[in-house]
This record gives C-alpha cells, structure tokens and sequence, in this order.
C-alpha cells in the first residue's frame, strides 16, 4: 500500500491571484468596447493598421522575459504606442479612432502568441493585458486630440502632450506590475514599486523614445519609418535578454552546486530548496528589495556547501544540533568555496556570519563586571565599549530559516511548524533576530492556511 502523498494545492476563491483576473477582466471589457466601435465606425487605413499589426505580432513573438519571472514585448508595446500617437503619414492625415488602435493591438498580440502557445509555452494573458491597456489609455486621450487642428498642426504641443502620454503609459505599466506583485507575492508596495522602477524604467525609456520617433518619423519617412526606429530597440532587446541569460545562468549552476551536499548525504533531500525559498519569503515579508533578495537566495542555497569538508556527516544533517565551533567551521568552509568565485563575495559573506547570534548577551549594554557591587561607581568610569555589530540581516534570516527546516523538515504539519516556531522564539534574546522569526510566523501560518 503507497503511502499518501501530502502536496500544497490552493483555496480556489481565497487564495487565487484575484489581482491577474481582475486584470484581464478589465483588459477584456475595454477590448470588447474598442471592437463594437471599430464595428460600427468600420476599419480606416486599412494598409497603416495592417503595418503596425504585423510589428506588434512580430513584437510579441520576440517577447523578453526578464529576472523576476517579468514579461515584456518592448518592439511590440513601441509599436503600439506609435500606432496609437501616429497623427499623419506622409502629407496625408489618418483618421482612425482609440477602438481602432486596441483592436489592431489585440489582433497583433494573439498571432504573435501563437507560435508560443504552439511550442508549449504558456500565453502570459495577464502580462498581455497590461501592454493593452496601457496602450489603451494612450490611445483614448489621444486619438480624439489628434483630429484637432491646434494640436496636429503645432509641433511642439503634439510633442508635449505625446511625450506626456507615453510616459504615463510606462509609469501605469510600472504601478500596475508592482501591485500585482503585491499581490502575488506578499510583498511591500513601496518596495515593489522601487524594483519595477529599477528594472523597468530604462527599457521603458527606450520603447518610448521609439514610439515617439517612429510617430513623428511617419510624417516624411510614411510606413518605412517602422522599420528604421524598432531596429536600436531590437539591439537593446538583444542586450537586455543576454543579461537576463546570465542572470539564469548563475542561477541554476548555483542550485547545481547546492544539490552536491544533498547528493552526498549531507543534508536532507530538497533542504537548501526548502530553505531558499523561506528566506526569500521572509525577506519579502522585511521589505528586502530585489537585488537583496537575489543574494540571500544564493546564500540561502549554498548556506550547507561547507559540510563537504566534514570528515562525519552531521546525522540529519542539522546543523541547529552541532556545536556552535562546528556551525562555525561549516559556515567558514562555506564562505572560503563561494569566495573562489571572485564574483559572490557578498554572498560569501553573508554565508560566513549566518551562524553568528542574534545578540552577545554577554557584551549587552549594562552590564556589570563580573565582581561590582550594585551601585559601586569607579572615580574614573572608562565610556563603554561600542558593541561588535551584529550579523547581516540576510544572515539572520537564514539562520532562522535553516533552524526551521532543521526541526520541521518537509512535514506539513501544522503543529510541528507551530512548535518550531515557538521553540525559535524562544531564543530571541540571543540567538535569533526577533523580527525574522516573527516574520517567519507569519510566512508559516500562510502556508498552512493552503496546507491540504
């Protein structure tokens, strides 16, 4: 009789990512409205809306996946924000409306999806639905004020106003994403919004600076104009998606390197998975921002690789149950091989002072040498000693992590988890930072809430 296998599964309605459905059902109702006006008003320019549906397909086809599980179709959105800020090509004025431009949009999108979804890779529908509407809310502020004499025939107010919209359009793209990841990952708003502006303002810059050059650039090249201004945003699309290539890279050759000491029976099968991924849950849950959370994830990976120079296994592989000179030794170990990299040294680090306590009590503020009588003052009482700073925040939160998955292991139950819980506070004086084992908490109780 196989034993039964406990697996996470999700509360449908409690715990779904209402923010992706509400979404793509906003990006659904718009579109439906865009189509019923393009219906009725009929399709113009029928060769323009041809052009730049098939750069936008092209754009989605070359779509960019970037660190942080983020999509992006930069030549796609560039064209889509030029179709939809386009005012004349050649000497001739265009006089399509904003249901027009979110339809030729959405048509390019789903055919440049297509030979994805062939290949087996998934649609991304929400990350399509923030470029339309996006592209929508550009499209009808503008399209109306396009037909307006004082706006088409004054250079510089058509560029005030275009350059206006194409910023908020990345600025909505940046919020929007940022509140997603709120609500997906339990994240800080204010610290989500700073890391999508990171990552994403530079190459929203440079589909704006496209978009705004292939709509001025019709007016004397015409259609050509498409071909000539995607090609520098193609180059830097090439660029950004080699960085996010090594940014992979680095990522699966560190988790290889952290299945070496599951692979030689040093620790417990999936323990450096289990307890990078709480790490990086705490540190949400603190307020890390990405690039933080990118190292303690390395840490948190390779926080075991210096039990390899153990002569002994720990048994279990616990090292909550060695000896502080062991926990000291691995951690050293560890940090000497990450070290060898010479492009980790900040993980090295944080690997190195993980097994360092919270707080020395015997060093705390206020204490008296061993021997003084209370009240007994010296003539001369030498200013106290500064004390030694603490260890890292990353290095607290996978210390704290690693005791965890020492208890718990890959048990589901509740119970188990609320006592190691307990037994972590427990400690808080000294050993471990009372603020990631509360966090800890919090992490813990939301996955059990899903737990079967």
């Amino acid at each position: 009789m196989t034993e039964p296998r406990h697996e996470l599964r999700r509360v449908p309605w409690q715990v779904r990512d209402s923010g992706r459905l509400l979404l793509v059902a906003a990006a659904g109702i718009v579109l439906v409205a865009a189509v019923a006006q393009t219906a009725a008003a009929g399709v113009r320019d029928v060769r323009i809306a041809v052009a730049f549906g098939a750069l936008i397909a092209v754009g989605e086809l070359l779509r960019l996946n970037l660190p942080g599980d983020r999509e992006l179709a930069p030549i796609g959105v560039a064209g889509t924000l030029g179709y939809a800020l386009l005012i004349r090509t050649g000497s001739q004025p265009v006089h399509y409306a904003a249901g027009q431009v979110v339809t030729v949009a959405a048509v390019g999108m789903i055919v440049g999806a297509m030979p994805h979804l062939a290949a087996g890779r998934p649609a991304r529908v929400p990350a399509m639905a923030l470029r339309l509407l996006s592209a929508a809310c550009v499209a009808f502020i503008f399209r109306p004020l396009a037909r307006d004499p004082g706006v088409a025939g004054h250079w510089g107010l058509a560029f005030s106003l275009m350059t206006s919209l194409t910023v908020l359009a990345v600025l909505l793209v940046v919020v929007l994403t940022a509140l997603l990841r709120v609500d997906e990952q339990r994240a800080r708003f204010a610290v989500a919004l700073v890391d999508e502006a990171r990552v994403m303002l530079p190459l929203g810059a440079a589909v704006a600076a496209s978009a705004l050059l292939i709509a001025f650039a019709a007016e004397v090249m015409g259609l050509a104009a498409l071909a000539v201004f995607t090609a520098p945003l193609l180059v830097t699309q090439v660029a950004f998606r080699r960085y996010a290539g090594i940014r992979v890279t680095y990522l699966q050759t560190v988790r290889a390197l952290a299945k070496v000491t599951e692979l030689g029976g040093y620790v417990e099968a999936g323990h450096s998975e289990r307890v990078s991924r709480l790490a990086v849950a705490i540190g949400r849950e603190l307020g890390i921002h990405e690039p933080e959370l990118l190292e303690l994830e390395y840490a948190a990976l390779m926080h075991d690789i210096g039990q390899l120079a153990l002569r002994d296994p720990i048994p279990g592989g616990a090292t909550v149950l060695a000896s502080p000179a062991d926990q000291r030794r691995i951690a050293e170990l560890g940090a000497d091989v990450i070290q060898q990299a010479r492009v980790l040294g900040s993980v090295a680090e944080i690997v190195r002072r993980q097994n360092e306590p919270y707080r020395d009590v015997r060093a705390a503020p206020g204490a008296r040498p061993r021997g003084q009588r209370r009240g007994w003052l010296p003539r001369r009482a030498a200013p106290p000693a500064a004390p030694a700073p603490g260890p890292p925040l990353s290095s607290r939160i996978i210390r704290a992590a690693n005791a965890f998955d020492d208890l718990v292991g890959s048990s589901l139950d509740p119970a188990r988890a609320a006592a190691a819980v307990q037994r972590l506070r427990l400690d808080t004086a000294s050993e471990y930072d009372p603020g990631a084992v509360e966090a800890l908490s919090r992490v813990v109780h939301r996955r059990s809430v899903v737990r079967l």
